[in-house]
């Protein structure tokens, strides 16, 4: 400032009445001083600015990469932030980075409020991190955790899957676990609820997995082996989430398997990655951008008004059919049941 001060012919303290916009600068003498600012190359760094007033107004956000419904909630998360007057400052869990190193590192840049996107912090660490700064959790509930969350309602949305599949004559029914994922607790409990509540108990198979591609090729793998052994494969997989649903169908296509025709598949999430496929992906919608206007509000109302309680918004999903599921065989190739089915 003090730079630009002497390059336009005044005094400091007017160059920071122009950079702040009040009164008491020219019109003539306003635009001197944004010419010669702009011709130096100087910004007002509006960071130092809020940390000399105590505040950063900036919302740390914590998230996996690779997981494409995080960057669904990343693109909504920035405009209602910028809406509401705040900043965004990302950090990224990855192999050899966790997530305790991620969210360090936003606090260290003093982030006022964090957004942890699918976390797999144990209770404790989110109850800690709750006391240290406002703090919400998207995706994943802890209620031993003071915290906001923000999830979808996962039982309903694993409910709409597996009605759909079952309307469609499907008894084989696998379901992909989604491991320590967030909502894999719900969603697996509700496709077992599911099988009881149609009949189908001693049907019931949940296979170990994971919220990634790689666990979805490993189990097209294990289920075709289990064909070439002369063990029928299952009528229609429910994948823990869209990345899951996506490494099957790979592993499955690539080996001959037709999709729908001899397998259904049916995802969760709805992320941007399940309808650029050939075939779209039949999968539960959730409201990526709803999630995330829940947690910037959340965050910022908490900071506004800290006696405000931990708060909980849960979120409807809907289920999306597209090109992954069908009748099961025996119906698809006859037009209707048959006669044991």
């Amino acid at each position: 400032m003090a730079d630009v001060a002497a390059r336009a012919g005044v005094s400091r303290a007017l160059v920071s009445i122009v950079f702040r916009g009040r009164a008491g600068a020219s019109q003539e003498t306003r635009e001197r001083v944004l010419r010669v600012a702009d011709e130096i190359g100087y910004r007002p760094d509006s960071a130092a600015r809020l940390l000399a007033r105590g505040r950063s107004r900036t919302l740390g956000v914590m998230f996996t990469v690779h997981q494409a419904f995080h960057t669904d909630l990343i693109e909504g998360i920035y405009p209602e932030a910028e809406r509401l007057g705040y900043d965004v400052l990302l950090s990224a869990a990855a192999q050899g980075r966790s997530e305790a190193k991620a969210v360090e590192a936003l606090l260290s840049h003093r982030c006022e409020a964090l957004i942890l996107l699918g976390p797999d912090a144990e209770a404790a660490y989110l109850d800690e991190l709750g006391q240290r700064a406002v703090t919400v959790s998207v995706g994943r509930r802890e209620p031993r955790a003071r915290v906001d969350f923000v999830h979808s309602a996962e039982a309903k949305g694993a409910r709409q899957a597996m009605d759909h599949l079952v309307e469609l004559g499907h008894r084989r029914i696998v379901h992909l676990d989604g491991g320590r994922g967030p909502g894999s607790a719900e969603r697996r409990r509700a496709y077992r609820a599911a099988m009881r509540r149609h009949g189908l108990e001693s049907e019931v198979r949940v296979i170990p997995g994971a919220h990634t591609e790689q666990s979805g090729i490993d189990t097209g793998l294990l289920l075709l082996a289990e064909r070439d052994r002369g063990l029928p494969l299952p009528t229609a997989v429910l994948a823990g989430n869209d990345r899951s649903a996506m490494g099957l169908l790979m592993s499955l296509t690539r080996a001959g398997v037709d999709v729908p025709r001899d397998l259904s598949v049916v995802g969760y999430d709805d992320s941007h990655l399940s309808h650029l496929m050939p075939i779209g992906l039949t999968t539960v919608r959730q409201d990526a951008l709803l999630m995330a206007e829940h947690a910037v509000r959340f965050a910022v109302e908490r900071l506004e008004n800290p006696e405000l309680e931990p708060r909980e918004a849960v979120l409807d999903p809907k289920l999306v059919v597209r090109g992954t599921s069908g009748p099961p065989p025996h119906i698809a190739a006859t037009g209707g049941p048959s006669p044991d089915a």
